[in-house]
């Protein structure tokens, strides 16, 4: 659950390679890399579009060219997932967290089983502030998890596809950032894992060549 892999070769040689890349959500967030910009963009237009056919599933895109800080970052989410505004802050009843764990339900539709964060050109946040991106990573899976292991309400299956350049793997492999280890408050045990029990936040990293 805890390790970050690198895979040094493309899962993407396959025509069909959505399928592969999206069972890899059934256990991790996953963190894709290129220091090719138009892979990037395909990798992310293809991966949103596969994700939105899949059933009973919320698609909420993050457009991380425009993120910079936490308002912008809040922005964004607002726009996906309906709800009350929120301040720009990570915890508290109205902050970033509150909406995560959020759900809303349409009449004569069902509850959504899934809900996708992908967010393209997310070293554009980690470059600006990655202290700020740390803790917005470690809500995203905090939240997932909790909602997987320590709640008792009907189960979204929350992940985020994390799309950059190279600088996200180079992140990926520091042992204290949050695509391997849960944010440390300096209170003692982290919270996150404290409240699922879950040793550390699941990411798998891939690097794309489509």
């Amino acid at each position: 659950m805890s390790a970050l892999t690198r895979q040094a070769e493309s899962p993407f040689r396959a025509i069909d390679w959505e399928p592969e890349v999206t069972q890899l959500l059934d256990e991790h967030h996953l963190v894709a890399w290129s220091a090719v910009a138009r892979r990037r963009v395909h990798f992310t237009a293809c991966m949103t579009h596969f994700l939105a056919l899949q059933p009973d599933a919320e698609i909420c895109p993050i457009y991380g060219k425009f993120v910079t800080d936490l308002d912008s970052f809040c922005h964004q989410v607002e726009r996906s997932i309906p709800g009350v505004a929120i301040q720009r802050r990570i915890d508290g009843p109205d902050g970033l967290v509150a909406l995560l764990r959020s759900r809303h339900t349409l009449r004569y539709r069902a509850a959504s089983r899934y809900r996708y964060f992908v967010w393209s050109d997310a070293d554009v946040l980690l470059k600006a502030d990655h202290r700020l991106f740390g803790r917005i990573v470690d809500a995203l899976a905090g939240v997932a998890a909790e909602a997987e292991f320590a709640s008792d309400e009907l189960l979204l299956v929350q992940r985020t596809v994390f799309v950059g350049g190279p600088m996200l793997d180079l992140y990926s492999q520091n042992q204290q950032g949050q695509f391997r280890a849960w944010h440390d408050d300096g209170l003692g045990e982290p919270f996150w894992r404290m409240v699922t029990g879950v040793e550390a936040p699941p990411h798998c990293g891939i690097r794309s060549t489509c």
